[in-house]
């Protein structure tokens, strides 16, 4: 089966439906996908970016976004390398009430068995298994 990536902006028509024109071409595009005649495959960056667009300026609510883009992500007719991973950091987006990229950092972490990161930001600590360090706290 051929393997195709897929950028940000067809995804974003096909779950915003905006424009029209461009919408009917992605929803063919992941109709192919569904049938099995080409594997879309979905970049963490091209997720991060869609979750990024839909919150800021579509006005999605987290819980809409990760309820949305895991059903697209689960399918499988999309690949990815860690579909696992990008479930599971849709969720911690939403439910810890983070950003994308660092709930997507703490399941890059938990993968490498690393727990502590050097960050100021605050949101860290609502991750489970991480430990925040200030940078200042190297000694």
């Amino acid at each position: 089966m051929k393997r195709v990536y897929v950028d940000t902006n067809v995804l974003l028509r096909f779950v915003t439906g905006s424009p029209t024109g461009q919408t009917e071409q992605a929803k063919r595009l992941f109709e192919a996908a569904e049938r099995g005649k080409i594997m879309l495959v979905l970049d963490e960056i091209v997720l991060a970016e869609a979750v990024w667009v839909l919150s800021s300026l579509y006005k999605f609510s987290k819980g809409e976004i990760r309820d949305v883009l895991q059903v697209i992500v689960a399918h499988p007719g999309i690949g990815m390398h860690d579909k696992t991973g990008a479930l599971l950091a849709l969720t911690l987006y939403a439910d810890m009430k983070v950003d994308f990229e660092d709930a997507l950092i703490s399941v890059h972490m938990a993968r490498d068995g690393i727990e502590e990161i050097y960050t100021f930001d605050k949101h860290f600590k609502r991750l489970p298994g991480v430990k925040p360090l200030l940078p200042g706290a190297l000694g």
